[in-house]
């Protein structure tokens, strides 16, 4: 099959005013570093790569040595390439600025280097996350936590690549979203997928059913009516799909429609949810509205939030869009 690669879709991309050069590049950079994880994820074993670091990150989890890597890797990667002002990680507390020594671009980067990793032991699929924002026009010499703290709905790119059976790039400039596959034979992402489309209805849905007993009494009326099948208020049968990462369920997602669900749980109600908005909802929302699904909190437009803290942490349900109106009619408080 013969297919463009990404640094030729991304230059068709610009040419028809969608990315400047700058954010072109900054999209090469990542996908250049995202190769080089790609690489250290399928040596497993081989080189040295599993098992635990010893260390936890700023969310208090323990990390993985790919975890650490893989950060490693992305940070050292966009550190000298001109196109970012700063990065954030949700492996580090604070925003780390581009090196002074180096010239600093107008975008910020946020991304989950290693996305279910807990999974990389067990052989099982996982991936990287990422988002991009233009750094604010009012901005001060050094970035700020401030900067970073827009709306999902200002992001300007956000993409994640799946390391599975083959890795994958999914892409989205805020004009469709995109599959590229990674060529290994000769090093480049190639175009396999243009303008996806999330199916609209679905059968199948993604959510953790041993949480069941944490979660709020409409989670559990709405999986309860999905579990009843064609029996049940929903008539039909809805299969169950879980990876417990979220880069593969939303993966699975994409190429043929279901429904992601991580709700708000009450041992998790205090930090407001368990994934984080910056690093995940709010990327994943971002690719998953581009290919016609919708994101939502279960109340609410996911990138309508207007974020509060870099670390803040939300409920997500994100698919296929007539099933998240119906998961959305449950969590609607009643009059």
């Amino acid at each position: 099959m013969h297919s463009i690669t990404l640094t030729q879709f991304l230059t068709e991309e610009r040419r028809a005013g969608f990315g400047n050069t700058d954010l072109i590049q900054l999209m090469e950079v990542v996908a250049r570093a995202c190769k080089r994880i790609s690489v250290a994820t399928g040596k497993g074993a081989l080189g040295g790569v599993l098992g635990e670091a010893g260390t936890d990150n700023v969310q208090g989890e323990a990390q993985k040595k790919l975890d650490v890597l893989s950060n490693e890797i992305l940070l050292d990667a966009n550190a000298w390439g001109g196109h970012l002002a700063a990065c954030a990680s949700e492996e580090m507390e604070d925003p780390q600025p581009i090196p002074d020594a180096y010239p600093k671009g107008g975008y910020l980067l946020l991304f989950d280097p290693l996305d279910g990793s807990s999974n990389i032991d067990v052989n099982i699929s996982v991936g990287t996350i990422f988002s991009v924002l233009r750094r604010p026009e009012n901005a001060g010499v050094e970035p700020g936590v401030g900067e970073f703290l827009q709306p999902g709905s200002a992001q300007v790119a956000a993409g994640y690549v799946v390391y599975g059976p083959s890795t994958m790039l999914v892409l989205t400039l805020g004009h469709g979203t995109h599959v590229f596959t990674l060529d290994r034979e000769v090093g480049s992402f190639l175009l396999t997928r243009r303008n996806v489309r999330i199916p609209e209805q679905t059968s199948e849905f993604a959510v953790n059913m041993s949480n069941r007993r944490f979660w709020e009494p409409p989670m559990q009326r709405y999986v309860d009516d999905l579990l009843a099948g064609k029996d049940g208020p929903r008539g039909r049968d809805f299969n169950m799909r879980w990876v417990a990462s979220m880069v593969a369920d939303v993966h699975r997602i994409l190429t043929r429609g279901g429904i992601f669900s991580y709700p708000l749980d009450r041992r998790n109600a205090d930090k407001g949810g368990k994934l984080r908005l910056m690093y995940e909802a709010n990327p994943m929302a971002f690719i998953v509205e581009q290919a016609g699904g919708a994101a939502s909190t279960g109340r609410g437009r996911i990138l309508d939030i207007r974020p509060e803290a870099l670390h803040q942490r939300v409920p997500v349900f994100l698919g296929s869009r007539e099933e998240i109106a119906v998961a959305e009619r449950y969590h609607r408080p009643t009059t």
